[in-house]
């Protein structure tokens, strides 16, 4: 399976929606203006974080129901809802909900594993099973059943009662959840980083997300990340029923400096360098290893882009914003990205199928 340099098919960009807390309602709508500048802009793709307990969207589902509303075309993503938070039923038919009010454009991302700091939360959360719950696979399995249409219940049909002694009240039950969405089944997404997430997502049908994080898992090294990635994504068409038409979508901090001003430049090259100690080696028990962001002029970027190997697997990227940049500065890199990155790496406005 030969790597190849693919032209960019769908160019999407990733936000945390910060927020002060003092203030919360500025950085939601801080979002929302974003995705909206990214649909102007010819984006393919919009995709929220999701953080609990932290300054950042809780709830991306509920804003990309806002989204759905204050935009026409561009697609809204999850990248990743964090599955040991929800009940999959639940979940389900929200997500439902939201993909018809949006004409369809919803592609949820998902991702499995405890809660984060799951000891200091875990009697919030699950007060009466917090030791008997499962966060691993099957929670995205329960999942992909209730939106792909699969019975939830043994029980439907008609249940009629006399709600007032004038007029019956009648209800309608359905065994599968309601609303159903039929094609969102084929647009739910698996954020991973291990070779073994990859494998799992091609053999349940899953799109795959990749991202700038990855899993070293050979303790000999050596520990490139481009080359894990592309290992990676291999995993995952391999074990997929469309093979090499699977969908993958990268998702690496890149930051174009076309028109940004001096300050804008320093700042943002000052932001790389500070990340950049954690590139070279795995970090953690979970032995998790960083890709660099990359900073400088489009055709820069590109040139990077081209030569990355995990890049070269992929025809679709959704490129992270960084966490704590000013509004303005989100403008500036999003009018870039699309007036001078998206033609670099090969893309033209409508490309998407």
């Amino acid at each position: 399976m030969p790597s190849t340099t693919r032209p960019l098919r769908r160019m999407g960009f990733l936000t945390i929606g910060l927020f002060d807390g003092a203030d919360p309602g500025k950085g939601h709508e801080s979002t929302l203006e974003i995705i909206e500048l990214g649909e102007r802009l010819g984006f393919d793709s919009a995709w929220v974080r999701h953080r609990h307990l932290q300054y950042g969207i809780s709830s991306p589902v509920a804003v990309l129901a806002a989204a759905s509303q204050r935009t026409s075309r561009i697609e809204l993503g999850t990248a990743v809802i964090p599955l040991g938070w929800e009940n999959p039923l639940r979940l389900a038919e929200d997500l439902a909900t939201v993909d018809l009010l949006s004409g369809g454009r919803l592609n949820p991302g998902v991702s499995v594993g405890p809660p984060m700091h799951y000891a200091q939360v875990k009697e919030a959360l699950y007060p009466d099973t917090a030791d008997s719950e499962d966060f691993g696979y099957e929670r995205v399995r329960r999942l992909l059943d209730f939106v792909r249409g699969k019975p939830a219940t043994d029980f439907s049909g008609v249940e009629g009662f006399e709600a007032t002694r004038r007029q019956p009240h009648i209800e309608f039950s359905s065994d599968v959840v309601q609303p159903h969405s039929p094609g969102l089944g084929r647009r739910l997404w698996y954020g991973g980083g291990s070779l073994g997430s990859a494998r799992w997502a091609g053999e349940h049908a899953m799109n795959f997300l990749t991202s700038s994080v990855v899993k070293a898992e050979d303790p000999e090294g050596p520990y490139d990340f481009a080359e894990i990635q592309r290992a990676q994504i291999r995993e995952f068409r391999a074990h997929h029923p469309d093979g090499e038409a699977a969908r993958v979508s990268q998702g690496l901090v890149v930051i174009p400096t076309d028109s940004a001003t001096p300050e804008q430049r320093a700042r943002y090259e000052a932001y790389a360098a500070r990340r950049l100690p954690r590139t070279t080696a795995p970090q953690g028990p979970a032995r998790l290893l960083f890709a660099p962001d990359i900073v400088g002029t489009s055709a820069e970027i590109a040139e990077r882009l081209h030569a990355h190997a995990g890049f070269r697997e992929v025809d679709e990227a959704a490129f992270a914003l960084p966490f704590d940049f000013e509004h303005e500065d989100y403008v500036q890199i999003l009018t870039d990205m699309a007036a001078h990155l998206g033609p670099a790496l090969g893309r033209l406005p409508g490309s998407a199928a």
